[in-house]
């Protein structure tokens, strides 16, 4: 069960490693101006591999529950679904259900796991194998991988948690499948909570330390971009470093390349996306709007 890129490792890893009878994704939805419909990467991923796809809207429909035993599943792999799973779905397979999960339980738990660990400057983040029970990523789990978080971006950064996910997965698989697994329980007493991410999370802002506001742009995505308004023209900032240089608060020096000021320092946009543009360099973007060599910026 599973739906975004994340999952898509972990299914290549069970078709190599076990009888893969279904897969579940969530339903397709349109996207993009034209509104069309698009296939989720694991169902895309399952339909090249010739396995049965179910895309039940709600997992909460007994039927659900009746349909899954119809393929009698010894056990779930669960994967970045988007989905909760009933109780009476959990209670299908004889071994369980596991989920590959993008952080070191108990820390994030909740939808934004990797954003969150960028956001708050953690060095290290991981994933965890864990049974899966009611609660919110409340299981015990049988395995973890820590992953260094450094300057990566959250689409880098979940695609080697992805990588990572898949082979500890396969080995807790083996594990169950053989009896030796062990399971740790989590000490919720250092549970942290990973909200979903929105723009605001990740805007830039002129009152921000330069540490934070690169953290916030590497925590970006698609779904929450990182925002600003340079000179009145608004763009989604998508890569930037710190930088040399005297730029006052909430002033832009736009000589060459577009720098930033904030309130310990100064950084470089080395790319961003205009509003109704393409992809393009900081320094294209000063050239090409004819931006005063001094303007000013601020929070979209």
């Amino acid at each position: 069960m599973g739906t975004p890129a994340f999952a898509v490792p972990s299914l290549d890893a069970l078709l190599r490693a076990a009888d893969v009878r279904a897969v579940y994704t969530r339903p397709d939805r349109a996207s993009g101006r034209g509104r069309r419909v698009a296939f989720s990467p694991v169902k895309a991923r399952a339909l090249e591999a010739g396995v049965p796809v179910e895309q039940p809207p709600t997992l909460r429909d007994d039927s659900v529950a009746e349909r899954l035993s119809t393929y009698g599943p010894d056990l779930v792999v669960v994967a970045a679904y988007g989905l909760i799973l009933s109780r009476a779905v959990l209670d299908v397979p004889p071994s369980g259900c596991l989920n590959v999960h993008a952080s070191l339980l108990p820390r994030w738990r909740g939808a934004a796991p990797v954003q969150r660990a960028i956001l708050a400057g953690d060095p290290f983040t991981g994933v965890s194998i864990m049974r899966m029970e009611e609660g919110l990523d409340t299981g015990p789990y049988a395995a973890q991988v820590t992953v260094p978080v450094g300057e990566k971006t959250t689409d880098s950064l979940t695609a080697e948690l992805a990588r990572a996910g898949a082979g500890a997965m396969v080995a807790v698989l083996g594990a169950v499948q053989a009896g030796t697994v062990t399971w740790t329980e989590q000490d919720d007493t250092f549970a942290t909570y990973a909200d979903k991410v929105t723009a605001v999370d990740v805007a830039l802002d002129p009152g921000l330390a330069v540490e934070e506001a690169l953290r916030r742009v590497r925590a970006s995505s698609r779904s929450a971009p990182c925002r600003v308004v340079v000179a009145g023209r608004r763009a989604v900032v998508s890569r930037a470093a710190r930088a040399d240089g005297d730029v006052a608060p909430a002033a832009a020096s736009c000589d060459r390349g577009v720098l930033l000021g904030l309130a310990d320092g100064v950084i470089r946009i080395d790319e961003l996306v205009p509003e109704g543009r393409p992809a393009m360099s900081g320094d294209a973007f000063a050239r090409g709007v004819r931006l005063d060599t001094t303007c000013t910026w601020e929070s979209a």
